[in-house]
């Protein structure tokens, strides 16, 4: 894919790495924190903040570009502008890691064009992680380049996610996440699906499995695991959503087909 607009992504970059910072240097107060729609779906002033802060900064790097982001925030156009240039934006995925300062929590914005993913960032401030990849030139840890090795599952730890707010077929997640357990090294749920993403993609997991997310979630994520050499789908194989929520198996391939095959097991029997 082309596109005739250069974007500088020193730039974004730096965006997103002083938006984390918001994140490490946050104090949270009882009146930070807001619920919203769904069973333990939270959200704070630093996640609105964040997001007004990328979008005000991301705008002036990129003019024509449109935003798709969590919260509601002005110039916030959603899932409407994704024809174009557009980021997806999770000012801060893992909003209850960060309600407890569990030190597990990302900035993760994406780039898309034409509904195709052609940039990622994620960036963990605790520990000063930042994960990018552009379309063609590769993924990176901190300007290191990545490749993932194409594993098996009994060869590596399974990750996976489990919301509560995304909670449809978590019957199957979880009859599927025991088969993991039995399956694999050991089994890993981090609270960030981002970052457990970006995990994959480095080689610390050789999966990561969740069966509902939205689109700023894993948006930023897919393109580094692509990048470095994975796959990523949805649980039965078919291309991942940018307009809206799906599942989601990022993974090594020969992983992938292992985990599509226990999927579709447990789906045929409920």
């Amino acid at each position: 894919m082309e596109i005739n607009i250069k974007v500088d992504y020193k730039a974004v970059e730096e965006a997103v790495r002083r938006a984390g910072m918001m994140i490490k240097e946050a104090h949270l107060s009882a009146d930070s924190v807001q619920h919203k729609e769904g069973a333990a779906n939270f959200v704070t002033s630093y996640d609105v903040a964040i997001q007004r802060f990328l979008i005000d900064e991301l705008h002036r790097i990129v003019p024509e570009a449109a935003f798709f982001g969590e919260e509601e925030t002005e110039g916030n156009t959603r899932e409407k502008e994704l024809g174009g240039l557009c980021f997806l934006i999770d000012p801060i995925d893992g909003t209850t890691n960060f309600m407890f300062r569990y030190n597990y929590s990302c900035v993760s914005v994406g780039l898309a064009y034409a509904k195709e993913m052609i940039a990622g960032f994620v960036y963990n401030p605790y520990v000063d992680e930042m994960f990018t990849a552009v379309r063609g030139n590769g993924a990176y840890l901190n300007g290191n380049r990545i490749h993932m090795p194409d594993s098996t599952l009994e060869e590596g730890i399974a990750s996976f996610g489990c919301a509560r707010y995304n909670n449809s077929h978590t019957d199957v997640l979880f009859c599927v996440v025991q088969e993991m357990f039995n399956r694999s090294l050991a089994v890993r749920c981090g609270g960030s699906a981002a970052l457990d993403l970006c995990r994959v993609a480095a080689g610390a997991s050789v999966v990561y499995l969740e069966m509902k997310l939205n689109p700023y979630d894993y948006a930023a994520a897919s393109i580094i695991i692509e990048e470095a050499g994975g796959v990523i789908t949805q649980t039965d194989g078919s291309k991942i959503t940018l307009d809206q929520p799906c599942s989601i198996l990022g993974a090594a391939p020969k992983a992938a087909g292992e985990m599509r095959e226990m999927i579709a097991a447990y789906m045929q029997q409920h």
